[in-house]
């Protein structure tokens, strides 16, 4: 009897001890084999499971939040050009743009000589109602000296801006005088405009500068337009160049000024994004005025859903070279510590089908940013035919060919204009020696320049006062060789780039866009597209009529 107890015993005194090997064998498996079984077994856990790993059993002590940081960049990486990871302390520079406000002392300023300059006074700003004026040369913020290796562009922002009514103390030095003043500025918002210059070329044309698409540019547009309007503007030049994008809905409430009722502007798709029509409202103020849009390589995104509604719509010329190439659609993910994704969930594509994005490959980012000095190089930037569509071709409304897969390609190509050019010019610009020239003419003459009001007249006192030889020489002395002849040949450049500099310093950026505008080829061929009654695409010649 007591043999066959035990005997009943036994199953389960075997089942207590398979039970304590398999608890042993996990805990000796998962201490000194580094989870590899769990790994195998659960892929789509494997990064958390290999953070796990380093932060227990590396050799070293591990900032993992700081592991995490550099990594989220190379993941998004692998994807397309365009998703990108932002950290918590870029967010807020991220998103101004597109808000169309921060929050500062509103100023803007050059680093020169290890000095902070105030080249501009935002006007009714925080600094201006404090006493703050151009050419003051900040030498401390919050009691605290700022000259010297610390006075870099990242210091300066991180120190003057700040929360909203909060306040901030700074010392400058004032031309002409030796003893610093010292002033208290309570911050406060600061517009950025997206408009940045809206004026009259002739009697009859209105030109229009927009920087980006922001949450204000619509309405900063509609303004815009009603004062044209006012001062009896019948044509409509719509800048879009250097406009690297923005918010679609802004480009989208903008097509719609100009379309009639019920016309596609965009519609995006992804996979896991169903097809989303974007369409006129028919309300628009301006759907028979004559517009051209003016674009370059450096117009993308939002600049290239609102340039491709007016062209594949018929509704306008668009004049220019051929644009960037993004026409992918990312959506803001933010995380819980303050930073944010920005993930490609969708393609956008324009009226008649296409999409524009150019060709990518996965984790090539160096060859994506490459792609514009290759146009240059290939000769695209100084001759139409050196332009390379790929894809098939699609059709406008009324029949005319157009090309996806690689940006807007204009109706009319204006060449880049390489007049005057030397080695000398180039070198000078690269350096930013002109640029240097031009603040310190403008620091050393302010008080005679400050007399003047308009562009016209401060242009013809420019004119008169010999720059390009007082150029020269500065050069000169900052290292970079006389050269007589290079310097007659790039004269204009030279004179044009000088003066243009200083009317930014002492007026304000329409100011500076009117002046460049003066000889602006691609300016100059959308007049003439005005003055031949052409704005309005026509249909294109069938084989019946050119037979």
């Amino acid at each position: 009897m007591k043999q066959n107890k035990n005997n009943r015993y036994m199953p389960l005194l075997m089942a207590v001890c398979v039970m304590a090997g398999i608890l042993i064998g996990t805990f000796f498996t998962s201490r000194f084999s580094g989870n590899r079984l769990n790994i195998i077994n659960n892929g789509s856990n494997r990064l958390n499971n290999l953070l796990h790993i380093i932060n227990d059993q590396y050799v070293d002590k591990v900032n993992i939040d700081s592991l995490v940081e550099k990594a989220m960049p190379q993941i998004l990486a692998e994807l397309d050009p365009h998703s990108v990871y932002i950290s918590a302390k870029e967010v807020q520079m991220a998103t101004e743009d597109l808000k169309g406000s921060f929050f500062g002392v509103g100023i803007e300023f050059v680093i020169r000589n290890d000095t902070l300059h105030v080249q501009r006074v935002i006007e009714n700003g925080p600094a201006e109602k404090a006493g703050v004026i151009a050419g003051d040369k900040i030498v401390s913020i919050n009691d605290k000296p700022f000259v010297g290796k610390a006075a870099n562009n990242g210091e300066a922002i991180r120190r003057l801006k700040g929360q909203k009514d909060t306040k901030v103390k700074i010392g400058v030095v004032r031309y002409g005088e030796k003893k610093p003043k010292y002033f208290t500025i309570t911050r406060g918002e600061i517009p950025m405009k997206s408009i940045t210059a809206a004026y009259m070329i002739d009697n009859e044309t209105g030109y229009i500068k927009v920087k980006n698409f922001g949450e204000h540019t619509y309405d900063e547009m509609t303004i815009a337009l009603a004062k044209l309007t006012n001062e009896g503007m019948s044509n409509i030049i719509l800048d879009l160049r250097d406009n690297t994008g923005g918010l679609l809905k802004s480009a989208v409430l903008m097509a719609q000024e100009f379309l009639p009722a019920n016309q596609l502007v965009v519609y995006t798709e992804g996979r896991r994004s169903p097809r989303q029509d974007y369409k006129s409202d028919g309300r628009g103020a301006f759907q028979k005025m004559p517009l051209v849009v003016l674009i370059n390589e450096s117009s993308a995104s939002a600049s290239e859903i609102l340039a491709g509604a007016i062209q594949d719509n018929d509704r306008g010329t668009i004049i220019g070279r051929r644009s960037f190439g993004k026409g992918l659609v990312q959506e803001q993910i933010p995380f819980n510590d303050g930073s944010m994704i920005r993930l490609t969930i969708a393609r956008y594509y324009t009226p008649s089908g296409r999409c524009i994005q150019k060709p990518y490959s996965i984790g090539d980012g160096a060859g994506y940013e490459q792609d514009l000095i290759n146009r240059y190089e290939h000769g695209e930037f100084f001759s139409q035919d050196s332009i390379k569509h790929v894809g098939k071709p699609y059709k406008t409304r009324i029949g005319r060919y157009v090309y996806g897969g690689g940006g807007i390609t204009p109706d009319i190509f204006v060449p880049e204009d390489t007049l005057g050019i030397t080695s000398y010019y180039k070198e000078a610009a690269m350096r930013g020696l002109i640029l240097q020239f031009a603040f310190t003419y403008t620091d050393d003459n302010r008080l005679k320049l400050n007399n003047f009001k308009e562009m016209m007249e401060l242009s013809d006192y420019l004119r008169r006062q010999n720059l390009v030889e007082r150029f020269a020489s500065y050069a000169s002395s900052h290292g970079l060789q006389r050269r007589n002849l290079m310097i007659r040949k790039s004269h204009n450049l030279l004179d044009r780039y000088i003066n243009s500099r200083i009317i930014y310093n002492i007026l304000n950026e329409q100011a500076w866009t009117q002046y460049i505008n003066q000889d602006d080829p691609v300016i100059r061929k959308a007049l003439d597209v005005f003055k031949k009654g052409e704005a309005f695409p026509g249909k294109p010649a069938t084989k019946k009529n050119l037979n």
